[in-house]
């Protein structure tokens, strides 16, 4: 049930003042949120009075753009200051969104076949076991529900992207805001979603340009990747 690492949640507890500012220590996030939500709006058939779970929502720039994008969003976090300065932007924005800290695990006892859209961006890497987040976002899927993953490919251009370019030499992140080892090939991490029986819709990278200063989606997998998954409409008993 404890699958939290303090240090990391200590990592984010550090940036939570930061998250909401454009230029600041969260601007890859700024950069890349408007991919992540198309992604997600053109997979799930777009997410209007559908319920959408964010799991792992930090400050909560996600969640407020599935919340402008018409979805009921419940958005959760182990970063206490985190879910702090998402509960107050969302204020000021005047958006709905039902803010909690607590674990997936934990809202998977609460509420199983609950959600049709599951997001979980830019986590996976940073908690002791994924599969046991995994294994929680599939309990909260309703069936046909969709779930979004996102996170960073063990590769050498991987390390020397998110971790000497964006953390050594631009400093756009902290340093040691990433381990190389807990980063998930995108074959390993289908491979954990196969033992729930969620089916791979789709799989798209994120290509950086440093002329424009901009991303775009891209088939190159190499350093972050975003993945859809849909759960059967029949349910087996997977979990």
């Amino acid at each position: 049930m404890n699958n939290v690492d303090q240090q990391e949640i200590s990592k984010f507890e550090a940036l939570a003042a930061t998250w909401w500012d454009p230029q600041g220590q969260s601007k890859p996030l700024h950069q890349i949120n408007p991919l992540r939500s198309q992604f997600i709006e053109l997979h799930s058939q777009g997410v209007a009075g559908k319920k959408l779970l964010d799991v792992g929502c930090g400050g909560g720039l996600l969640s407020e753009s599935m919340a402008r994008a018409g979805a009921d969003v419940t958005a959760i976090d182990m970063a206490a200051a985190s879910i702090q300065v998402a509960k107050l932007h969302a204020l000021e924005s005047q958006l709905p969104i039902n803010y909690q800290q607590q674990t997936a695990e934990q809202l998977a006892i609460a509420q199983p076949a609950t959600f049709d859209v599951i997001s979980c961006m830019e986590m996976l890497e940073h908690v002791p076991e994924p599969l046991s987040v995994l294994r929680a976002c599939n309990t909260m899927l309703k069936p046909g529900g969709w779930l979004f993953l996102s996170t960073l490919n063990r590769t050498k251009r991987s390390y020397l992207m998110a971790i000497v370019a964006a953390e050594q030499v631009l400093g756009w992140l902290p340093k040691g805001t990433h381990e190389h080892g807990k980063f998930i090939k995108p074959s390993e991490l289908l491979a954990m979603t196969d033992q729930f029986g969620l089916n791979s819709r789709a799989i798209s990278g994120f290509r950086y340009n440093p002329l424009t200063d901009k991303f775009k989606l891209h088939h190159d997998v190499s350093v972050n990747y975003m993945v859809a998954l849909q759960k059967p409409e029949a349910t087996s008993d997977h979990d």
